[in-house]
């Protein structure tokens, strides 16, 4: 192998530039030539290619986004903007790609190795939605985030007396929502996994009142619900002072933390190694404590493991 190529797809998480700066750098140690992909899959289509040196990701580890920038490419989704795709990786001979990204980063990454262009995928995505590793970069740096604004919404919660409905990402997962509600002692936390009972959630809020609290956090995971609703409904259950607070795509900016930059040179210091050792269609993940590689269809074909006992425990500590 000679030629390799890295690019970031899909949402920005933050240590992508982290997983970046690993790639290059490592596939320079091992005297590849190693190129960047502009705005993803969209980049392929567009040409966009760039001759990556240790240079290129000097002062990158430690800041979010990502310096490679990331798109959505619905051309990328037909017939014909997979073949100018794949067209334009062999009219460059790129041997092997890295594709850093979520889900649908790792369903792109598939048809390029359907057609014969090797291919492995690093996990990045606050969801931490991906199966057989059981964290994704950026979703230790999200939920930092998400836990800072809970400590910082608290504050003006117990100023006022109130009860704040605190919506967070995650799309379909309430991994966000369940460990930073954890971590943050919210009374209740909402998730898509679990079903949920308003009236009980207003109960808890009611024990906590005679109790004589003076505030109260609900997370809510966006896949479970509308915040705006579930705040709507519990005033009018209630009749107390509610207010809702949406935390968006804040969650996916910032610096990353240590972990999440250890994690991203790790694994795609692990995607360098799978390429030259002639593997393809495959993930590296952080798999119960080892970075092992998975292949996209057993990804594809199980879920992300919920953390029952966190939800158990976080509910027994917000009584």
């Amino acid at each position: 192998m000679k030629n390799i190529a890295v690019f970031t797809s899909g949402g920005d998480a933050p240590g992508m530039n982290a997983a970046v700066r690993a790639v290059v750098r490592k596939s320079i140690f091992h005297g590849l030539n190693i190129y960047g992909i502009k705005r993803g899959f969209q980049g392929l289509i567009n040409h966009e290619i760039v001759p990556m040196e240790l240079g290129s990701v000097a002062d990158t580890i430690h800041r979010g986004g990502t310096i490679l920038l990331t798109a959505r490419s619905p051309e990328f989704l037909t017939a014909e903007g997979q073949a100018k795709a794949i067209a334009f990786l062999q009219d460059q001979q790129i041997e092997g790609l890295v594709v850093i990204g979520g889900d649908g980063s790792f369903r792109g990454a598939r048809v390029l190795h359907d057609a014969g262009i090797m291919t492995v995928g690093v996990p990045a995505t606050i969801d931490n939605d991906i199966a057989f590793t059981d964290h994704c970069i950026g979703f230790d740096t999200a939920v930092n985030t998400v836990t800072d604004a809970i400590n910082k919404l608290r504050d003006t919660a117990t100023s006022h007396e109130r009860i704040y409905v605190i919506e967070v990402m995650g799309r379909d997962s309430g991994h966000i929502a369940l460990q930073a509600g954890l971590a943050g002692g919210a009374e209740s936390i909402i998730v898509p996994e679990a079903p949920f009972d308003l009236t009980e959630v207003c109960n808890r809020l009611q024990h906590g009142v005679e109790r004589g609290k003076l505030h109260s956090v609900i997370l809510v995971a966006e896949g479970a619900g509308s915040a705006i609703h579930i705040g709507d409904e519990i005033k009018r259950i209630m009749q107390l002072d509610i207010r809702v607070t949406i935390l968006g795509h804040l969650q996916r900016g910032g610096t990353p933390t240590a972990f999440d930059r250890i994690l991203a040179s790790r694994l795609a210091a692990k995607g360098v190694d799978m390429l030259i050792e002639g593997k393809s269609g495959m993930m590296a993940g952080y798999y119960k404590g080892e970075i092992k590689a998975t292949s996209f269809e057993d990804i594809f074909n199980n879920n992300q493991e919920f953390n029952w006992e966190d939800y158990k425990l976080a509910s027994i500590l917000a009584i």
